[in-house]
């Protein structure tokens, strides 16, 4: 795998274009806008994944980094069908790294997400299927486990300004009885840590590799957490 070595950051026309679009978000614009879509969003984002994807081999040795639409990049069109919100495309750029033999929106992961004024870095899982639920309570109720994702949550609050999502449930679930300390890691159903700011400068150079890991690498402690309890649910 050589993109990366093309890999020159994301150039200012990246977030210029989403806030272009999330102005006029309709088919018609984005047509005649596709071609600055994809060689100011979609190649610079190709080139990040396989970029990033060999940096974060030293945190995940298993880590994928695919660089392609459903895979690492979540595709722009949005899917109406059940939403409110009519709006044909997505007015931000995501990227996805995931570890573990499970679909990727159901296993641990880094994740980019670029808005117009705003970056997010984020690690571990956006929502746990039931299976993941299961083992995730099962995990948080094991002393030993429990208390060792406490260990990592507080080593990652730790290291910056992460905050941990999300609380859901407002009562610990029947047939668990957790110790007193992790109690409250019954009543998620999610579980990452994350790091927002407005939009660095190491953004458009190839700075913005090492500006990542680093984030990547002080939220691991969680990632690798859950990676573990999901890959006790691929068996």
């Amino acid at each position: 795998m050589t993109e990366w070595l093309d890999f020159n950051g994301f150039p200012p026309e990246c977030p210029q274009f989403y806030h272009d679009l999330s102005k006029n978000n309709s088919k018609a614009w984005f047509e005649q806008h596709k071609s600055d879509y994809e060689r100011y969003c979609l190649i610079p984002a190709k080139q990040f994944v396989a970029a990033m994807g060999l940096r974060l081999a030293a945190i995940s040795p298993q880590i994928k980094a695919i660089p392609q639409v459903n895979q690492s990049l979540f595709r722009i069109n949005r899917d109406t069908r059940f939403s409110r919100e009519k709006t044909p495309y997505k007015t931000h750029l995501g990227i996805l790294f995931w570890e573990g033999n499970r679909p990727r929106m159901e296993s641990s992961s880094f994740y980019f997400h670029l808005e117009p004024d705003q970056l997010m870095l984020a690690a571990g899982i956006k929502i746990f299927p039931k299976p993941i639920l299961d083992e995730y309570r099962r995990s948080v109720a094991d002393k030993k486990l429990g208390l060792s994702l406490l260990a990592a949550i507080s080593e990652v609050t730790g290291r910056g300004p992460y905050y941990i999502g999300d609380v859901h449930y407002k009562k610990i679930p029947k047939g668990y009885a957790p110790a007193p300390e992790t109690a409250g890691l019954m009543l998620h159903n999610t579980l990452y840590a994350a790091f927002e700011t407005a939009l660095p400068q190491e953004l458009h150079s190839t700075a913005i590799l090492d500006y990542c890991y680093a984030h990547f690498s002080a939220m691991a402690p969680i990632h690798k957490w859950l990676a573990a309890v999901i890959d006790r649910t691929s068996g």
